[in-house]
């Protein structure tokens, strides 16, 4: 009797421990589309962000990137952290016209099917975060206000 008690013990700790390493695990559809799109990639950390969707962090040349697609293997986009002297030069120029007291903590280069690469720059000044969305040409697309509650769940 204590023999089957085990056994079974173990069998329902190897199944829930199979079941939450599924959880992250992306659809075949999904990581075959990542591997179409980003052949180089070997080392790729999936999380579900949401219904239907996938999103892939990994590193491509010292740079941290992540890739979302959608169960089906669509890709939705692709976010790559860029260093501020990455930055096209006219969009530099607009944060310094339209931010110039603010200092540049975040940014990232953001790629979507159809759709122009935008820059987002996360910008700081006295507590406040403002985060930024430009074009290649530097016209500002989007401005929104983060507040430090917002910040933190990003982080998580």
């Amino acid at each position: 009797m204590k023999y089957l008690v085990a056994s079974l013990l173990l069998s329902f700790g190897l199944f829930f421990f199979a079941c939450s390493e599924n959880e992250h695990a992306a659809p075949a559809e999904v990581q075959i589309a990542f591997d179409a799109k980003f052949p180089t990639v070997e080392k790729v950390k999936w999380d579900k962000e949401g219904e239907g969707e996938w999103e892939a962090e990994f590193t491509v040349e010292g740079l941290e990137m992540s890739a979302n697609f959608k169960t089906d293997g669509t890709w939705l986009e692709t976010e790559t952290e860029m260093k501020a002297d990455d930055l096209p030069q006219e969009v530099t120029d607009a944060i310094g016209a339209q931010f110039a007291d603010y200092k540049m903590e975040g940014i990232t280069m953001v790629e979507m099917p159809d759709q122009a690469t935008a820059y987002e720059v996360e910008l700081e000044k006295d507590g406040t975060t403002i985060e930024a969305t430009f074009n290649a040409d530097g016209a500002l697309l989007k401005q929104q206000t983060v507040s430090e509650e917002d910040k933190v769940e990003d982080k998580d």
